[in-house]
């Protein structure tokens, strides 16, 4: 069983219901919906057919909605695409019209960016392909020469280097777009450039005014979000952190991110909290049938770090291999876990203290199950929190995370480790009866079998949120 969870991002190459089934039965653990592109009513018949895939496979399948944020974009073109010449003067103008951009001048989608920026700035242009030095502002225009030239197309991205623009994480665009989100009931709500926690908290607030529970993942791909106070701040109040290596390498340089990359990851699992490890994982396999040897080496690496789960963009939205590269990655990751180094964990800040009772529950699950011989872990939750707790020490156990509510169910299918049940813990009359219909609901599929020993978690009061207090080893008979 793969312990690492698997991100797909659907588009035009996986948003039918025969290749969705695929890719699930392949091995994707959550859908990433991404809300740069589509209309609402696109968005809900695509989960439409996600949840109709995923009961056809009889798997629990979590969903991610992705705002687009604030990204900083050229506007478009005469003719769709310009050639930059290296030393040649370029022109950024906040007050031209959206399509009249050509080889001296295009017109940009953040207006603010002309009092953003000083001269001698360098501005990155689609991913950091063309480089821009800025000579002068003259009111809306920022006046460049070009250091890197090549091909710009339409609304390509624009980055400062070294971080530092003002745009917030939330556009007009992103709270509406949010608001379709919880209305279609999906498990996560990812954020894009977040700067500080009050960005995540701006967002939790608008989710619980909209009536939604879905968890906030905050995505890491500004400068300002990697000191270490800051992220350890915006990690606290998340609900999960996404490592976005796209945007993140072009305002910290490439070299920097693999050093960022495991910081965030080790925040996370000291934090009780989820990581995703994003982009260009598998990059190559948008058309080729097979990885590159360092495509291997970067998911097996992630894995290796603790990394709950890696993610596929363009490789399943728009690539030529939307179900083979899951396979692929699946079985990269089942051969990174196999090494002793994913089987142990020591991801605790020093100075750390439980400060609740179901952590220090969770902690004592995995003491106990690393000193017996502990078959599995049976996590009796309501919001699939103790679960993620026992899921932040690697061993190698795999814990099973039982639940009536399709939220916590969606949500721990992006927790390493844990496998989602759905199971109405309301249906018993005591914790005794529970836990014995529990094990013989992993014994009926096939998970645990006679004589072995389980550890369970539970809560005195059966279907109350937060009550975790009790842990039982048990033995299926």
């Amino acid at each position: 069983m793969r312990r690492t969870k698997i991100v797909a991002t659907l588009g035009p190459a996986s948003n039918n219901s025969d290749v969705l089934r695929q890719m699930i039965a392949a091995g994707a653990n959550v859908v990433r919906l991404n809300f740069s592109h589509g209309s609402p009513e696109e968005k809900k018949n695509l989960i439409t057919i996600v949840r109709q895939a995923a009961k056809a496979e009889g798997k629990i399948v979590g969903i991610l909605a992705d705002l687009q944020g604030p990204k900083i974009r050229v506007a478009k073109f005469k003719n769709g695409k310009v050639i930059l010449k290296e030393n040649a003067v370029f022109t950024l103008d906040a007050a031209l019209d959206k399509d009249a951009g050509d080889e001296n001048v295009v017109g940009i989608d953040y207006k603010e960016l002309p009092g953003d920026v000083h001269p001698e700035d360098i501005l990155l242009l689609d991913d950091g392909r063309l480089v821009l030095v800025i000579e002068k502002i003259e009111g809306n225009r920022i006046i460049c020469r070009v250091k890197v030239g090549g091909e710009l197309s339409n609304n390509k991205g624009i980055n400062r280097q070294g971080g530092g623009l003002s745009a917030g994480a939330l556009t007009n665009k992103d709270r509406e777009d949010l608001k379709t989100a919880v209305s279609l009931d999906v498990d996560y709500i990812a954020i894009s450039f977040v700067r500080s926690k009050a960005d995540v908290e701006e967002t939790k607030a608008l989710i619980a005014n909209a009536g939604g529970k879905a968890g906030v993942i905050a995505k890491i791909e500004r400068i300002e979000a990697i000191v270490p106070e800051v992220l350890q701040e915006i990690t606290m109040v998340s609900d999960g952190i996404m490592v976005a290596r796209g945007d993140l390498a072009v305002e910290i340089g490439d070299a920097e991110v693999p050093a960022a990359q495991k910081l965030m990851i080790d925040y996370a699992r000291a934090l009780n909290k989820p990581v995703i490890t994003a982009t260009q994982m598998m990059e190559t396999m948008i058309h080729n049938a097979i990885p590159t040897r360092a495509e291997v080496s970067d998911v097996a690496n992630a894995v290796l770090d603790g990394t709950d789960a890696v993610m596929l963009s363009a490789e399943t939205a728009t690539g030529d291999h939307p179900v083979l590269v899951i396979q692929t990655m699946d079985r990269i990751c089942l051969a990174a876990e196999k090494q002793p180094r994913a089987l142990g964990s020591n991801h605790r800040f020093e100075d750390h203290r439980c400060v609740r009772v179901d952590e220090v529950i969770s902690m004592s699950a995995m003491y106990v199950a690393n000193h017996l011989k502990i078959k599995a872990i049976i996590s009796l939750t309501e919001t699939g929190t103790t679960a993620l707790c026992v899921s932040r020490i690697r061993s190698g156990i795999p814990i099973y995370g039982l639940s009536r509510n399709n939220n916590a169910l969606g949500r721990m299918a992006l927790y390493s480790d844990v496998y989602p049940i759905e199971f109405d813990v309301t249906k018993f009359e005591n914790n005794t009866e529970l836990k014995k219909a529990a094990l013989v609901e992993l014994e009926r599929l096939n998970l645990v079998k006679t004589d072995d020993l389980v550890v369970a978690t539970s809560g005195d009061h059966i279907g109350v949120t937060g009550g975790t207090n009790s842990l039982t080893i048990l033995k299926v008979e």
